[in-house]
């Protein structure tokens, strides 16, 4: 960990934390109706019902017996028998099964957090492109306008006879360009909306509302990636699972432990034949306590040794999950820097090109000349327009990414 924390503030305009709140609207329907998501917590609510079962003593066992030829004793014939028993594992079992379970529901519900982290990130990444395709068809929306009315001014030089009639046949290939663009552009956008309803769980045909612009914000302010990584419910999840194996040897060592069992037998006697005594025909009651002894221990030994393994598996899994967490943060934490760069060379170039359009398009109202000129550079702002408005989306996605690898989820402040 070469770089344990890391400074950057960059001047920008700032927006605030980076969610509109048309998309803060969209993770709460994906948090309520995404299939995955409520099979994750599904699956924790299940763990939960494991507590319960797993301190619970077993079950009595009743039994009952009759004697098919009575045996004969001196107060009278046994004619039946009833039995009740109740066995107790060692001291401390059951709390330490409980402990297990609570521990693996925990687990559980680290898994759904993480899914729930993981749905953020993909409706965000699912968002950003959307917007990028709206502003691009956008942006090709006014390229078209804009070369139209070029075509209307090389139209009318063309008339009196100030410029060739190339200059016409230039914008007509420009503009049959940018019709093709823009119905490309059209057809791209239907798999993207439709992936993004399927993160929702909902009809894929539906609308999507997405913002009219995107902003790039000051970078924030990044210390001590280690202790932000560990915030990630993977991590916990699996520190849960190593508290819960190390739970189980414990269970394992006091299962091999005895067993004490009480219970309780009544007789059922009948009236001797012939005697009469104050005693003859009564029952007879019989207080009972077993022992269980753990013989046979290789299950047992087994049993710990297989808790001991698993925790050093949890353990490994933990210490190489965390760096693939880092190398992920790194990249990450790279590419939003890289966009935010690309955003301000971006804007620089767009603001210079403007100014070269508006000198060049002068010139040419003048004197005819260097219409290619006009063009080559109208269409140069329109590609670094495009390219802003990739670089801002790339920029968001990119911190979503870093939110989800460091569990800053979008709405855990709406109500602060």
């Amino acid at each position: 960990m070469k770089r344990t924390n890391l400074i950057l503030i960059f001047m920008m305009v700032v927006t605030g934390r980076g969610y509109s709140q048309t998309l803060d609207e969209y993770f709460r329907s994906a948090a309520e109706k995404n299939p995955g998501l409520r099979a994750a917590y599904s699956r924790f609510e299940a763990a939960l019902q494991q507590v319960p079962q797993a301190g619970a003593l077993p079950d009595p066992v009743v039994s009952f017996g009759y004697f098919i030829s009575p045996a004969e004793t001196r107060l009278g014939p046994q004619r039946a028998k009833f039995s009740l028993t109740q066995m107790f594992p060692w001291f401390g079992t059951l709390k330490a099964c409980g402990e297990v379970a609570a521990l693996q529901a925990e687990a559980r519900y680290q898994e759904f957090l993480n899914a729930r982290d993981r749905l953020y990130y993909q409706v965000a990444s699912a968002y950003y492109p959307l917007v990028e395709i709206n502003r691009w068809k956008a942006l090709e929306q006014e390229n078209i306008r804009i070369l139209r009315s070029y075509k209307n001014l090389a139209v009318m030089k063309l008339e009196n006879d100030a410029v060739p009639v190339t200059d016409v046949l230039r914008v007509d290939l420009m503009l049959n360009e940018a019709n093709t663009r823009l119905h490309i552009l059209n057809d791209r956008e239907k798999p993207l909306l439709v992936t993004f309803n399927n993160l929702l769980g909902r009809e894929s045909s539906e609308p999507v509302e997405v913002a009219d612009s995107l902003r790039a914000e000051s970078l924030p302010v990044y210390t001590g990636k280690d202790s932000l990584l560990q915030r990630n419910p993977v991590l916990a999840g699996l520190d849960m699972n190593i508290r819960a194996q190390r739970a189980g040897r414990e269970v394992a060592r006091k299962k091999g432990l005895p067993g004490m069992g009480v219970g309780l037998d009544y007789v059922v006697v009948g009236q001797p034949a012939g005697m009469s005594s104050a005693e003859n025909g009564r029952d007879v009651v019989m207080p009972m306590i077993s022992v269980s002894i753990p013989l046979f221990r290789k299950k047992y030994r087994a049993a710990q040794r297989e808790a001991r393994l698993l925790e050093e598996s949890f353990t490994r899994q933990k210490e190489n999950t965390f760096r693939e967490l880092s190398s992920e943060y790194e990249q990450a934490l790279f590419d939003l820097i890289q966009q935010f760069r690309l955003v301000q060379l971006y804007e620089e170039q767009i603001k210079t090109t403007r100014q070269s359009l508006s000198l060049l398009l002068a010139a040419y109202r003048n004197s005819g000349k260097e219409f290619e000129e006009v063009l080559r550079m109208q269409q140069k702002l329109l590609q670094y327009e495009k390219s802003l408005i990739s670089a801002l989306s790339a920029f968001h996605i990119a911190q979503a990414k870093i939110d989800y690898l460091t569990s800053e989820t979008p709405l855990s402040h709406e109500n602060e």
